[in-house]
């Protein structure tokens, strides 16, 4: 939940927030924020939410894309 927070810090500095996102993607508010807490993946929204910070999602969210080794199935 930490990460939440700052991505929410973060995006408030830089003048947005996660409703702006919810809002130019057309989805509900509350569906970027349970992507934003982690406790639910969606590679649209988390692409934005990185994007809106400069960052890549990999940045963000390092144990969501953990390199997999081969012969690993996805997560």
């Amino acid at each position: 939940m930490r990460q939440h927070q700052r991505i929410k810090a973060s995006l408030q500095l830089r003048g947005t927030s996660l409703s702006a996102i919810a809002r130019q993607l057309e989805v509900r508010a509350s569906t970027v924020t349970t992507v934003s807490q982690g406790l639910r993946r969606s590679e649209r929204i988390e692409s934005a939410i990185a994007g809106a910070l400069g960052l890549a999602p990999r940045d963000l969210w390092p144990e969501r894309y953990q390199q997999r080794t081969e012969g690993e199935a996805p997560q």
